[in-house]
């Protein structure tokens, strides 16, 4: 099947003709949920920036061992990912699901493909998992939706996900967003986040970066340090080792730090006391 054969399918209301960047990622990571203007887009930002897929990797190889770890050593069996994306190989259900089968997992992004794709790979034989098209950047909304608020149980521990998204939203007060979604979870919830981060990256590439994104749905680019990645966890206690380069945070394997910085990203996950 070709690549434009699957997602594009019965889909209403999407635009085929600009770039997306959850499409851009999906192919990055080797998914199938992208077309040809998705793959130049993405081959385009490696030119711009060849790290880029070091960055697609290690905010993904982060996902899975954040959400394994809060299964496994919290105990926490419901997760928020916010802006997810296309579930693809390694996605938020199928680690979970390793480790407590009875975890529930609500997917919410405002990509209209991405929605579509991921429910055609859950299909119907997935009962715990729930995919959702709404604003992330409106919490009010995206915490009444059938598939957030029918699927979660908010007086129990959630783990909301936010990772490669508040980089990317409007907004530059990502720590008040949070603070809603933080608001509606009980003690023993957690958060956690990645954000794109300029650690091997020029400012030439930064630059060609935002140009690049400005001509896609999602214009914005909001790289931020390891101190503002710890002000988006107020009223967390973050993890060890708290904020760091995403591919140091608990290593299945060795990392330097020169291949970590390659990935120009920070990561942190943070416990409601």
């Amino acid at each position: 099947m070709s690549h434009d054969a699957e997602p594009a399918a019965q889909v209403e209301d999407a635009n085929f003709d600009r770039p997306s960047i959850a499409r851009m990622y999906d192919y990055h990571l080797g998914g199938s949920a992208n077309f040809a203007v998705d793959r130049a887009a993405a081959e385009q930002a490696l030119r711009i920036a060849p790290t880029e897929r070091d960055y697609c990797w290690a905010n993904r190889s982060f996902l899975g061992r954040a959400v394994r770890t809060l299964v496994t050593e919290h105990g926490i069996d419901q997760f928020l990912d916010l802006g997810s994306g296309v579930p693809t190989v390694g996605n938020v259900h199928e680690i979970a699901h390793q480790h407590d089968p009875s975890a529930r997992v609500a997917y919410v992004d405002w990509d209209t493909i991405a929605c579509h794709h991921a429910r055609h790979l859950l299909g119907s034989s997935e009962h715990r998992v729930t995919v959702t098209e709404a604003d992330v950047g409106d919490p009010a909304t995206v915490l009444g939706t059938p598939g957030v608020a029918g699927l979660l149980d908010f007086t129990r521990p959630i783990a909301v996900l936010a990772f490669g998204i508040l980089d990317i939203l409007p907004t530059t007060d990502g720590a008040g967003l949070v603070a809603h979604y933080r608001d509606a979870c009980v003690p023993g919830s957690a958060l956690a986040v990645s954000n794109n981060a300029q650690l091997s990256r020029t400012d030439q590439e930064v630059a060609g970066l935002r140009s690049l994104l400005a001509d896609t749905a999602t214009p914005n680019l909001h790289m931020r340090t390891s101190e503002e990645v710890a002000a988006l966890l107020p009223g967390y206690t973050l993890l060890e080792p708290g904020v760091v380069p995403a591919a140091l945070w608990r290593p299945d394997q060795t990392v330097t730090e020169q291949q970590a910085r390659r990935g120009n990203v920070h990561g942190a996950v943070g416990i409601l006391p």
